[in-house]
């Protein structure tokens, strides 16, 4: 009993799968369905291009902070390498005016002021060659991250060309599906199979107008207004027919016709024709 309670679940289950399967399907054919998916996907596209662009711009941000950091370790290199040869120089002339003193060079190097200049000199040194350091640490970072950003552009580029196919995908795709939904409602009504909503509204329309004409025309038999009107016709060419003989009478028109006309006796001429000449 439980065994095939479950197989009947199961079966139920199944249905109401295929069901929605189905239904989400026939609903994706719509073209405003399939507009509205394109949307989405062209939505999120651009938001993630975007956020591309964001992290490459703080790429490159970050690129143009080593750089001006490279820049002012370097001046700062520049100054320390100017300062030891300060310290250098006043130490060579402190040995040469302590030489002349008679100081030996023990004495030299033991003096306060020669001690002074070397361990400024070494300063000078040892802070220029950890900033050297750094700088080539710097210039290293810095070929990375215009590499890497060379690379990020044109795959940038890549997926902007993308972009721009899927927008005009979606046009084709948009007008694909209308243009297969109609030639598929075509068919099915030349096959005797469809059952458009839109045909039979449109067949309604069609009928309810030959309907209203045919009312309309019965209408104005039951009132007459058709007889009224041939009447009213027909006066109207009398009045006028009237109004034109009146109008010849009273310029002589119709006089000079009548009186003008050659009368011709048949008789008289049929003796004239068969007379023989002279």
């Amino acid at each position: 009993m439980f065994k095939a309670l479950g197989r009947y679940l199961r079966a139920f289950g199944y249905l109401i799968t295929g069901r929605i399967d189905s239904a989400r399907k026939e609903l994706s054919k719509n073209p405003y369905v399939v507009q509205a998916t394109y949307d989405k996907i062209i939505e999120e596209k651009t938001k993630r291009i975007q956020q591309f662009k964001d992290a490459v711009a703080r790429m490159i941000a970050q690129e143009e902070k080593k750089i001006a950091k490279i820049k002012g370790l370097t001046d700062e290199v520049n100054k320390l390498e100017q300062l030891k040869e300060g310290a250098a120089a006043k130490a060579r002339l402190m040995i040469t005016e302590l030489k002349n003193k008679g100081l030996s060079l023990e004495q030299i190097k033991l003096d306060p002021e020669y001690q002074k200049c070397l361990t400024a000199f070494n300063d000078f040194t040892s802070t220029s060659a950890e900033k050297s350091e750094h700088i080539l640490e710097l210039e290293k970072d810095v070929q990375d991250i215009s590499s890497s950003v060379g690379n990020h552009k044109v795959q940038l580029q890549s997926i902007m060309r993308e972009l721009d196919k899927i927008k005009q995908e979606s046009h084709e795709a948009v007008a694909d599906m209308i243009t297969a939904k109609e030639e598929e409602e075509i068919a099915d009504m030349i096959s005797g199979i469809s059952d458009d909503r839109t045909s039979k509204e449109l067949q309604e329309m069609r009928d309810l107008r030959h309907e209203m004409k045919a009312s309309a025309r019965i209408s104005r038999e039951m009132a007459g207004t058709d007889t009224a009107a041939v009447e009213a016709e027909f006066m109207e060419y009398a009045r006028t027919s009237s109004s034109n003989d009146e109008f010849e009478k009273l310029i002589g028109l119709a006089e000079a016709t009548d009186e003008g006309a050659p009368i011709v006796d048949e008789p008289q001429a049929e003796q004239a024709d068969t007379q023989l000449p002279e």
